[in-house]
């Protein structure tokens, strides 16, 4: 199933959900017949970190006492994690689990999660344990008081110091990129409401960064101070070079800063070569022919080659970003739903 089909349907079970009760004095009340939280958790190599995550998330869930839906989305995983989220199904009706059908991204992942999710909040949370389930209820007090999109911002991180520094890093170039003064961009711990959810499906991007996009999106954005733990299962699925590729992905993806910056530069480099032409020029018709500033020529030479290398590797990125969309390939693919034991 493509993930238009699945956004089709998932706006067609949204009318089906939702009707319209005619009170004694002519008032129009609006029933919600879908849980109120809807939990989906991209999955990718976290066999081991299955059973703890579902036995926290339930108990902090039926401790809020209101309906609820927890959604795994598989992100094709390698080892045993499909089998052991299908096994969830058997034993817990609040359970789906939504297999792909390869290894998308964590992004995607969420997005496919988000076509099927059915609840009026909708609360987001990776699979490592490093962000505790039992955090989830800051998140929704901020939605209640008002907010459109709770983020959790890992104050105390417990993440290797070369992780954190890449992060910091990251967070920065994406407030550069879409001005948003959010510390914390990468917790996935956050919490969104409907109106909102429904809004970035609509964006249908090839490439979409979900916490900056939502952020842009709502009116009123909060960030909330979350717990953050050691791993203790697995490891990060984030390496530097995809790192990196996430820093193209939000500064192409949200702003024209980065071929603004390249083009001012140029200007800048252009004025100096002009400038210092001129310099050379007076100074040989009083001085004479010499040859003593040719490594600094070559210097310069180097440098006007690196920011002219830069220009073409960031007018590429945005070309690059252009062919994705234009061929219009879905962001992911679903190949089987899986809930209460049943048959996908």
């Amino acid at each position: 199933m493509l993930n238009g089909d699945v956004r089709t349907a998932s706006h067609s079970a949204l009318t089906c959900r939702v009707c319209s009760e005619i009170m004694a004095d002519g008032e129009v009340r609006t029933l919600h017949e879908g849980p109120d939280i809807s939990v989906v958790i991209p999955v990718y190599n976290e066999e081991d970190n299955l059973a703890p995550l579902h036995r926290r998330l339930t108990s902090v869930l039926q401790a809020l006492g209101r309906r609820y839906e927890v959604i795994y989305v598989d992100d094709g995983s390698e080892d045993r994690s499909l089998d052991r989220l299908r096994a969830f199904t058997d034993c817990d009706s609040h359970v789906r689990v939504v297999e792909l059908a390869r290894n998308f991204g964590q992004h995607a992942a969420i997005l496919a999660g988000f076509s099927l999710a059915r609840g009026e909040v909708i609360v987001t949370l990776d699979a490592d344990l490093q962000n505790p389930p039992e955090d989830i209820p800051k998140l929704l007090a901020a939605l209640e008081s008002g907010y459109e999109v709770a983020g959790g911002w890992r104050t105390n991180r417990r993440d290797p110091t070369l992780r954190k520094l890449a992060s910091r890093v990251v967070n920065w170039m994406t407030r550069l990129a879409t001005g948003t003064p959010i510390h914390d961009h990468g917790c996935m711990l956050r919490a969104y409401r409907r109106e909102i959810v429904q809004e970035i499906l609509r964006c249908e991007e090839r490439a979409a960064f979900i916490p900056a996009l939502a952020n842009l999106l709502a009116r009123r954005s909060a960030e909330v101070p979350v717990s953050h733990g050691e791993r203790v299962f697995g490891r990060s699925k984030y390496s530097p070079l995809d790192l990196l590729r996430l820093c193209f992905d939000l500064l192409t993806g949200f702003s024209l800063l980065p071929i603004q910056l390249v083009s001012l530069c140029g200007v800048v480099v252009a004025l100096g070569g002009v400038t210092f032409g001129a310099f050379l020029l007076v100074r040989r018709l009083l001085v004479g022919p010499e040859a003593e500033g040719l490594f600094i020529l070559f210097a310069l030479l180097f440098v006007c080659l690196g920011i002219l290398i830069l220009a073409v590797g960031i007018v590429g990125e945005y070309v690059g970003r252009i062919y994705l969309e234009v061929r219009r390939r879905p962001a992911y693919r679903i190949r089987a739903v899986y809930s209460g034991g049943s048959d996908p």
